[in-house]
C-alpha cells in the first residue's frame, strides 16, 4: 500500500469557531495547533497546508491553571542597551491586546519554518464575541465540554 499524499486540489479546508470563556490557556493552544496543521484529518500531510481556518473569541476570558497568571514571564529584549523587557500574563490580558496570550501560545506549540507562518495565517484572535467572519459560516467547536479539565472557574 502506498503512503497517501494530499494534492492542492483534494485540500479541503473548513471554518471553526472556538469560545474560549473559561477554557485553559494550553490545552486550547494545543487543539488549535493541531486544527492549524490539519492532524485531525485523515489526509494529513506534513508539507502541505490541509489545516482549517480557526476564529477564537473572548480570547481575553481564557484561564490559567496555577499562579501562572502572577507568575509566568515573558521576557524580550529591545535590541539596545539595558532593552531586556518583561511582562507577565496577567499585564498581558489587561492589556489593550488580551489576544496576543493566545495567538503566541498557539505559535509556540507549532514546528518553526515557511509552512508554520503560512498556517498561522488561518488563525484569527479576538479579544471580545464580536467578529468579521460570518460569511464564511464557520461550524462551532465546543471545546469546553469536551474534557472537564478543559474549563477552569475563575
Amino acid at each position: 500500500m502506498k503512503t497517501y499524499s494530499a494534492k492542492p486540489s483534494e485540500i479541503e479546508k473548513r471554518w471553526v469557531i472556538v469560545d474560549a470563556e473559561g477554557v485553559v490557556l494550553g490545552r486550547l493552544a494545543s487543539m488549535i495547533a493541531m486544527r492549524l496543521r490539519g492532524k485531525h484529518k485523515p489526509t494529513f500531510t506534513p508539507h502541505m497546508d490541509c489545516g482549517d481556518n480557526v476564529i477564537v473569541i473572548n480570547a481575553d476570558k481564557v484561564q490559567l491553571t496555577g499562579r501562572k497568571r502572577e507568575q509566568k514571564v515573558f521576557h524580550w529584549h529591545t535590541g539596545y542597551p539595558g532593552g531586556i523587557k518583561s511582562r507577565t500574563a496577567r499585564q498581558t490580558l489587561e492589556s489593550a491586546h488580551p489576544e496576543r496570550l493566545v495567538f503566541r501560545a498557539v505559535k509556540r506549540m507549532m514546528p518553526g519554518g515557511p509552512l508554520t507562518r503560512k498556517q498561522l495565517t488561518n488563525l484569527r484572535v479576538y479579544a471580545g464575541t464580536e467578529h468579521p467572519h460570518e460569511a464564511q459560516q464557520p461550524e462551532a467547536i465546543d471545546f469546553a465540554s469536551a474534557n472537564r479539565k478543559n474549563t477552569r472557574s475563575s
